[in-house]
C-alpha cells in the first residue's frame, strides 16, 4: 500500500470556509506579506530620519557615513545564524494559553528576511549619497577615499540589482556568487576608506560586521557522508560527525566551499547520534550530487532554525508538504513535541524514497494523508490541507512546498482567517 489513506472525494467536496473582509484579505497577498512590510518598514524610517535632517539643515557626511553602516549592519546581523536562532527562540517562547491572535504573528518570525533587504537597500543608497558628497562636496576627503567609495558604489549596485526577485530566480548562481565574493570585496574596501577617513565609529561597526561574517566559516569542516538512493530521484545523506542539531535546523552543505552552498532540513532521530538529509533532485548541483554519491562533503557555521519551528506557539498543527517537502517536516513528526497531521502529496511515495522512509513515517503518521500523484493526479491542496486542518481541530498550518504552490495554501487559508506558514524565497 503506498498511502495511509486517500482522502479524494473528501478533500474535493468539502466546503471552505468564507474569504474575510476584502480589506483584510488584500494583507493576506503575498505581496504584502510580513516580510515585504518589514523591509518598507526600513525604507520608511529612512526617509523618516532623512526628511527630518533636511529640514534641520542638511546631514553631515559623518551621519551619512553613520546611517549607511547601521543600516548595512542590519542586513548583515539579521542573516547571522546565531541571531536568527535566538530570534526564533525569542519568539516561540510564547505560551500556547495566550490569544491565538498574538501567536499568528509571532510565528511570522521566519520573514525577518525583510529587515535584511530594507537594511541593504537603505544602506546602499545612503553611502551613494556619502559618495557623492565626498566626490562633489566641500569636503578634505582624498583621492584614494573618493576611488574606493565609488568601488564600493557599483559593487553594492551589482549585489542590489542581481538580487532582484527576477534575476535572482534567473541566474541563481551569479546572484549566490556576487553576493559572496562582493560581499567579502566591499568588507575589506568598507575597512580601507574607514582607516583612510579616520572613523573610528565606522571601525568599531566594522569589527562586529567582520566577525558576523566570519563566524561560520570559521566553523567549516570536511566531513564524512554515508549515502542511500532509493530512486534516481532522492538521495538520503547519513552525517555522523559529532554533531546532532535540533529538529527544525537546517545545514548548509557543499562540495566546493568557495563556489556555491545548499541548505537541507536536518533529520536526526530521537535516541540516535548524526542526522540525515533528503537531497531531491531539482537542478544541476541536487542531480550531480545524486548521481556521482560523494563520499565527503563540506559544512560550514551552526544549525540554523527554520519556518517549522514555530509549531511550538500552537496546541496542534498540520504540516503540508509536496515531494521532498517531507525532509523539513519529518524531523518534527518524529519528534512529536507537538500535535501533528500530516498531509504529503507526492509520486509514487514507496517508489521515490523507499519502504524504510514511508514506514517511518506511517509509524508516528498512522492517519496522515498521502497522496500518491501518479495514481490520483495533483489534489487541490488548499482544499486537502483544510480538510485536515478541521478534521484535527489544529490551530495552524504549516507548507512545505515549492513557491507557487506554497503561496497558493499559505494565502488561501489566511484569506480564510486560518493561521498558515511556509518560506520566503525573496529575503
Amino acid at each position: 500500500m503506498t498511502s495511509a489513506r486517500i482522502h479524494s472525494p473528501v478533500a474535493h467536496e468539502i466546503e471552505l470556509p468564507p474569504l474575510a473582509p476584502p480589506l483584510r484579505r488584500l494583507f493576506k497577498h503575498p505581496r504584502l506579506m510580513h516580510h515585504n512590510r518589514l523591509a518598507a518598514f526600513v525604507l520608511v524610517f529612512n526617509l523618516a530620519y532623512l526628511g527630518f535632517g533636511l529640514a534641520s539643515g542638511g546631514i553631515p557626511s559623518d551621519a551619512l557615513a553613520n546611517a549607511a553602516l547601521l543600516n548595512l549592519a542590519l542586513a548583515i546581523v539579521i542573516r547571522q545564524q546565531y541571531v536568527i536562532n535566538g530570534l526564533f527562540r525569542l519568539a516561540t517562547s510564547a505560551p500556547t494559553n495566550w490569544p491565538l491572535r498574538v501567536r499568528w504573528t509571532l510565528a511570522k518570525v521566519y520573514h525577518f528576511g525583510g529587515l535584511h533587504i530594507g537594511g541593504a537597500l537603505a544602506g546602499s543608497l545612503w553611502f551613494m549619497a556619502l559618495t557623492c558628497v565626498l566626490t562633489f562636496g566641500s569636503t578634505d576627503a582624498g583621492a584614494l577615499a573618493v576611488t574606493v567609495s565609488w568601488v564600493l558604489v557599483v559593487l553594492l549596485a551589482l549585489m542590489v540589482i542581481t538580487a532582484l526577485p527576477t534575476l535572482r530566480a534567473r541566474f541563481h548562481d551569479r546572484f549566490e556568487e556576487t553576493h559572496r565574493y562582493g560581499g567579502w570585496a566591499a568588507l575589506v574596501l568598507f575597512w580601507i576608506q574607514s582607516a583612510l577617513t579616520a572613523s573610528e565609529p565606522g571601525l568599531w561597526m566594522l569589527a562586529v560586521l567582520t566577525v558576523s561574517i566570519a563566524l561560520p566559516w570559521l566553523r567549516l569542516r570536511k566531513v564524512a557522508v554515508t549515502v542511500e538512493r532509493p530512486s534516481s530521484h532522492v538521495a538520503l545523506v547519513h552525517f555522523d560527525y559529532g554533531v546532532t542539531p535540533f529538529a527544525g535546523s537546517s545545514t548548509a552543505i557543499s562540495r566546493s566551499p568557495l563556489r556555491e552552498w545548499h541548505s537541507f532540513a536536518n533529520v536526526p532521530t530521537p535516541g540516535r547520534d548524526g542526522f540525515r538529509l533528503t537531497v531531491s533532485r531539482a537542478g544541476d548541483w541536487t542531480g550531480s550530487f545524486i548521481d556521482d554519491v560523494p563520499s565527503h562533503v563540506w559544512v560550514k557555521g551552526i544549525p540554523t532554525a527554520g519556518v517549522a519551528n514555530i509549531e511550538t506557539l500552537f496546541k496542534r498543527v498540520v504540516y503540508v508538504a509536496t515531494g521532498s517537502g517531507i525532509g523539513p517536516c519529518l524531523p518534527h513528526l518524529l519528534a512529536a513535541k507537538v500535535p501533528a497531521r500530516l498531509v504529503w502529496a507526492t509520486r509514487s511515495p514507496r517508489t521515490t524514497y523507499g519502504d524504510g522512509l514511508i514506514d517511518e513515517i506511517l509509524a508516528v503518521q498512522p492517519d496522515a494523508t498521502i497522496w500518491d500523484t501518479s495514481e490520483h493526479g495533483k489534489p487541490d491542496m488548499v482544499r486537502l490541507a483544510y480538510a485536515a486542518y478541521a478534521e484535527f481541530d489544529a490551530e495552524a498550518v504549516i507548507c512545505i512546498s515549492n513557491k507557487k504552490l506554497t503561496w497558493q495554501v499559505v494565502s488561501g487559508l489566511e484569506s480564510r482567517g486560518i493561521p498558515a506558514y511556509g518560506a520566503i524565497w525573496d529575503s
